[in-house]
């Protein structure tokens, strides 16, 4: 678990709770160690959040403050949520399931106002026929990114030319409505960018490869901005 989600995970965890919480109840469900909620609580208190208590006792949540969920504007809602929809139109299944959760959960957080203006939005994404282009790879493409395992497959180009590539995957890029995986490219010494659509028979190799200066996603970013 990062830490961003079990600093958060720890608030919401006391905001349910009417007593004293003690240190060793939070470790066991966050599955780390007591000296670390110490740590993350301490640093939950410096940032403002009015947590109540000390080591060795336990924590609790000051009922009598008010924690804003949110600090975004409307026009900040309303981007998170059109960016939400954009991706259930144009993800793959479980970014798209992952998406839907997103607007759901900040739906149940936001004060009343807010949701009325959210409800009352004019901004919307729609499906279309042409989202199945590819998209079926890239959860497995999205994991080999993770994890740094290469990749074989074959490509068709648009001229109708197949090869075999091997490659190191480095991001997926959405370019309506066509999605590309950009990699270094064993075959050609060189950053390529693909078409997830004319990708095909795609195998995730057990092998993985490390970071090597040149080629990097950071290093294909430098050399674009020589262009620009």
């Amino acid at each position: 678990m990062r830490r961003a989600d079990r600093l958060f995970r720890i608030v919401e965890h006391l905001k349910t709770r009417k007593r004293v919480v003690r240190a060793q109840e939070i470790a066991e469900r966050m599955e780390v160690s007591q000296r670390t909620i110490y740590r993350d609580i301490a640093d939950l208190q410096m940032s403002g959040i009015p947590i109540i208590g000390e080591a060795g006792v336990g924590y609790m949540l000051d009922k009598t403050h008010i924690l804003q969920p949110f600090i975004f504007n409307t026009e900040e809602l309303e981007a998170l949520i059109l960016g939400a929809q954009m991706v259930q139109s144009w993800g793959d299944d479980k970014l798209a399931k992952a998406s839907a959760a997103t607007i759901d959960k900040i739906g149940s957080v936001l004060p009343k106002k807010f949701n009325e203006e959210i409800s009352g939005a004019f901004l919307f994404s729609f499906p279309t026929k042409e989202k199945r282009q590819g998209t079926n790879l890239m959860s497995e493409l999205r994991l080999a990114i993770r994890n740094k395992n290469k990749l074989d497959f074959f490509y068709e180009r648009a001229d109708g030319e197949a090869s075999q590539r091997t490659v190191r995957p480095l991001c997926l890029a959405f370019f309506a409505p066509s999605w590309l995986l950009l990699a270094w490219c064993e075959k050609r010494q060189d950053f390529r960018n693909f078409r997830l659509d004319r990708i095909g028979d795609l195998k995730t190799s057990t092998e993985k490869f490390t970071d090597e200066k040149g080629k990097r996603l950071e290093d294909y970013i430098e050399c674009q901005k020589t262009y620009l």
